[in-house]
């Protein structure tokens, strides 16, 4: 049994009532071409930080100059599901957490009837934890579309991540971003961008690592000190792109056979199946003499 999904590529900003009018534009596009999973990139309720790095956007200036921090179970997520419908909607935001205070970078997957699941970003890049907790689980989780695991940008880079999830069950992997091209040498051709190069490798190669379908959403155009470079897309479990914005605004939407795919592709060599956990100690391994030797470095 086939079914249509949708990756998104576009700008959210603070301004919530554009926020959720886009939401709403980029449903019904979707709906139109058949979707019934639509994913929308990170912090797209309310928009993701201005930069990177050593920022301004910090829990010790002003919450102003942060996303808004929206409770899970608030009224910010029931407007997006009254809008999702029958539809299945992954999309990030600002999360409070119930002390009211800590702020997590996450993603909610949904329809209108209910909350499916929802994730708190774990890899923490060029000072966000400046801003946001870090969370600590990976956790698949059952839909009407099939079973998902969630992750944010640039968790993209950790191959452990997405085996978590894979060998959780998860057929579909959705990875949300607000992506942005390289902050030095940036190429003047963004689709050349060493950063988009790296968005798009990471895609390919962890839907192939894991021979699952992959569904990665990014933000586009500009905000703050932040260029985006959009390319969302989907991937099969062969690492091969089915459909993909490229640096534009808009959908990539594909129809996709989960059961028929993994029956063939999973049939021969199946990457799950044939590994070696009795040798990968090293990879769990927090004292790896490799990556003890770069993280002395670096804080020397």
């Amino acid at each position: 049994m086939s079914i249509t999904v949708a990756a998104v590529s576009a700008n959210f900003t603070r301004d919530l009532e554009q926020n959720y009018a886009l939401i709403e534009q980029l449903l019904g596009e979707a709906r139109a071409q058949g979707a019934q999973l639509v994913v929308f990139p990170e912090a797209s309720i309310g928009g993701y930080l201005s930069s990177l790095g050593n920022h301004g956007d910090t829990v010790r200036t002003t919450a102003r100059s942060l996303p808004p921090a929206i409770s899970l179970d608030g009224p910010e997520i029931r407007r997006v599901q009254a809008l999702a419908g029958q539809t299945v909607v992954c999309i990030g935001f600002c999360e409070l957490d119930a002390d009211g205070e800590t702020r997590y970078n996450a993603a909610v997957c949904l329809d209108g009837e209910r909350v499916y699941g929802s994730y708190r970003k774990v890899h923490q890049p060029l000072g966000e934890n400046m801003s946001y907790a870090a969370g600590d689980t990976y956790r698949a989780f059952d839909t009407p579309v099939g079973r998902i695991g969630l992750q944010i940008c640039y968790d993209k880079a950790f191959p452990e991540a997405a085996r978590a999830l894979a060998l959780d069950g998860a057929e579909i992997v959705v990875s949300l971003s607000a992506w942005p091209a390289a902050r030095t040498a940036t190429a003047e051709d963004l689709q050349q961008d060493r950063w988009t190069y790296r968005f798009n490798l990471f895609d390919a190669a962890r839907a192939l690592d894991n021979q699952v379908f992959w569904i990665a959403s990014n933000q586009s155009g500009t905000f703050g000190s932040l260029r985006y470079v959009g390319n969302a897309k989907v991937v099969d479990p062969g690492g091969n792109v089915l459909a993909t914005t490229l640096l534009g605004a808009g959908l990539a939407v594909a129809e996709v056979d989960v059961e028929g795919t993994f029956r063939a592709m999973r049939g021969g060599m199946f990457h799950l199946r044939d590994r070696r956990p009795d040798l990968y100690g090293a990879i769990t391994a927090t004292d790896a003499p490799e990556a003890t030797r770069w993280t002395e470095a670096a804080h020397a």
